[in-house]
């Protein structure tokens, strides 16, 4: 026995044993420390649901799904964010490819089928059903503090997207209202040829992996926002002072052609004033107030003594023809 505990191919396979188990000594511990540290992201994420200080433009206050969001896109817990995105996109790929729904019908129909079975064999056998023996002495039902909590943090939820999507379509924050814009076009051009998983795995790429390239490159990509925002600010301070330039031209040359027209009304007003009868002036001057205008015979034509002429066209005619000739005033 001695000997066969001391041969040399067992001394031999306790060392090596002993080797491995040493050199898995370091992979055993770092898995733990990273379990350990992933463990505490996922719970520094869900404490992270506390309303926040802030507010919306109208005063209202915002839900604690607003804190939740913002640390798990933000990648303040790297661990905890990068699982719940492969998470998401095998969800996403399951859905696609998977008969979940089959599934679990199938699930279903063997449990029940299996549970009947047992029940009607125990009677059949055993004068008592199997399956009736395992029942519980009191069903299983959910607390009401555990329901109402669920409402409640459901409705969180559900309130989040409500305030968000209302700050953006009220333009609370310009610049997520043109992305939420840029974003909603090129969807609309997509779902023509993308099928809704294609597009739905496009989405959630974008939202967490969107902030993850800013915060890596946000010291490049805010210089070239700052200036982008120059420019734009730049060219629209020219096109301001092109317009006023232009609109002041305009009410310049309005002006001068309403001084124009008044000028020239008033010297066609001051003209035909002067072109009055100084007879006319002089009667309508001496004449009282009330009092009726005198008139004389000149004043007037002079009525026809006979009948028209045949074949004369005018007045002028007429009179010519007539006993007087053009030539002698009618007496009266």
């Amino acid at each position: 026995m001695s000997n066969s505990n001391g041969s040399p191919a067992l001394q031999n396979a306790r060392e090596t044993a002993y080797s491995g188990l040493q050199r898995l000594g370091p992979v055993a511990e770092n898995v733990k420390n990273q379990s350990a540290i992933t463990s505490s992201e996922f719970r520094n994420l869900a404490d992270s649901r506390t309303t926040p200080n802030k507010s919306t433009a109208t005063g209202q206050p915002l839900t604690h799904y607003h804190s939740f969001f913002y640390n798990l896109l933000s990648w303040e817990n790297p661990r905890a964010t990068t699982i719940s995105f492969l998470s998401t996109i095998l969800f996403i790929f399951a859905a696609r490819y998977l008969p979940a729904l089959r599934w679990t019908f199938k699930v279903l129909w063997m449990t029940l089928g299996v549970t009947a079975a047992m029940e009607l064999g125990g009677k059949l056998v055993l004068s008592q059903g199997l399956a009736s023996s395992f029942r519980p002495k009191r069903y299983y039902t959910i607390p009401r503090e555990a329901l109402e909590s669920s409402l409640e943090d459901f409705e969180q939820l559900i309130n989040f997207f409500v305030i968000e999507f209302q700050r953006v379509l009220f333009a609370e924050k310009p610049t997520h209202t043109v992305a939420a814009f840029v974003a909603s076009l090129i969807s609309y051009w997509l779902i023509k040829f993308t099928p809704l998983w294609g597009l739905s795995l496009i989405a959630v790429s974008l939202v967490y992996l969107g902030p993850l390239i800013y915060i890596s490159n946000q010291e490049f990509i805010d210089h070239h926002l700052e200036n982008a925002t120059n420019v734009a600010n730049a060219q629209a301070n020219q096109l301001k002072d092109l317009t006023a330039h232009h609109t002041s031209r305009a009410t310049g040359a309005v002006k001068s052609y309403a001084g124009d027209y008044t000028s020239m009304a008033q010297s066609y007003i001051g003209s035909a004033r002067g072109s009055t009868s100084p007879k006319a002036a002089n009667s309508g001057a001496t004449a009282g107030p009330g009092s009726a205008p005198a008139y004389t015979s000149s004043d007037f034509p002079h009525a026809p003594k006979q009948e028209p002429t045949m074949g004369a066209t005018s007045h002028q005619e007429q009179y010519e023809n007539s006993k007087f000739g053009g030539k002698a005033e009618p007496a009266y």
